[in-house]
């Protein structure tokens, strides 16, 4: 119980939260209303994944917002070109996972700092996409909005795919060597090393699954409009290492679990519409978002010392 004290803290906020608004405000959980957040929530829980990911193996990640908008203007172009919309899906994805990859063969070949690094992608990919498409929206074929599904089975399909890649990381993180390699890359990289681990390819292939789960957010994003907006993305990499740190991702690396990060993303996106719902201004919302993180922060800077402490 101790060993997963920061993610039961989260869920049981999230509990709490969700409790008061079922006493203050019920129709906060009218089906139709909070599928439709829950929907719009799915590609943050995507790209918090893979955030979580990158920290866990002691790294950052800050440009995964403008490969977002390059990945979605990318599978829309293709779409809106006459391509099958699966291999469009395919095009976003490859995107993606080519825009990690080098970021990865920078960080980890060349030794250059992260932070670095994906700042420098960030401001590189979106100044390009802007120069390239002037900001022009993308019309999308009829057949393209949720699928070509009805509304509510395409928002359950987007919420399910999110969900089975939550489900499906989890096991990898638990019960799958690769998985393992992560929490010791992150722990420690010598001492991975020493143990027969390469950090550097471990590196390398974390910022690529990253780049490659960017574009599969990008498409459930896109799937939910009848068009592309080339400027989307803007902020999403602060609210998924935002989701990823409260959800109980040590930022430091080597700790953290993604049931977590899902709770955290939760208690983050519900404080919007539930200050709405008990009539309070919404421009508090930023405010309580930022103190839930600062205390986050703090609280995993005081388990880290206890820790060094007792060593």
């Amino acid at each position: 119980m101790k060993r997963y004290f920061r993610e039961l803290s989260v869920a049981a906020v999230l509990f709490g939260l969700l409790l008061l608004l079922a006493v203050l405000a019920p129709h906060f959980f009218d089906p139709q209303p909070l599928l439709s957040r829950m929907t719009a929530a799915a590609p943050k829980l995507v790209l918090a994944c893979g955030v979580a990911l990158v920290i866990i193996c002691r790294q950052i990640d800050i440009s995964i917002g403008s490969l977002f908008a390059v990945c979605g203007t990318c599978a829309g172009l293709a779409t809106a070109a006459g391509t099958p919309f699966p291999i469009a899906i395919l095009i976003a994805i490859v995107v993606g996972l080519v825009g990690g990859a080098f970021n990865g063969f920078l960080i980890a070949t060349l030794r250059l700092p992260s932070i670095v690094v994906t700042l420098a992608t960030m401001v590189t990919w979106r100044e390009a996409l802007r120069l390239f498409q002037q900001g022009v929206f993308i019309n999308l074929p009829p057949g393209t909005e949720w699928f070509g599904l009805p509304m509510t089975a395409g928002q359950w399909t987007v919420c399910a795919v999110a969900i089975v890649l939550v489900v499906v990381l989890s096991y990898v993180l638990k019960n799958v060597a690769a998985g393992r390699f992560i929490y010791a890359v992150g722990s420690d990289a010598e001492a991975a090393r020493l143990a027969g681990i390469r950090p550097q390819l471990v590196t390398f292939l974390v910022f690529a699954v990253m780049g490659a789960l960017t574009g599969l957010a990008a498409v459930l994003n896109m799937v939910q409009s009848p068009q592309v907006d080339p400027n989307t993305g803007r902020g999403l990499e602060l609210e998924a290492i935002a989701a990823a740190v409260v959800g109980g991702v040590a930022i430091s690396g080597g700790r953290g679990k993604l049931w977590g990060v899902f709770a955290g993303l939760l208690l983050l996106v519900c404080i919007g519409p539930a200050l709405t719902y008990v009539g309070v201004k919404p421009y508090w919302e930023k405010a309580i978002q930022g103190t839930i993180i600062l205390v986050a922060i703090v609280a995993d800077g005081v388990r880290s010392k206890k820790e060094g402490n007792r060593r």
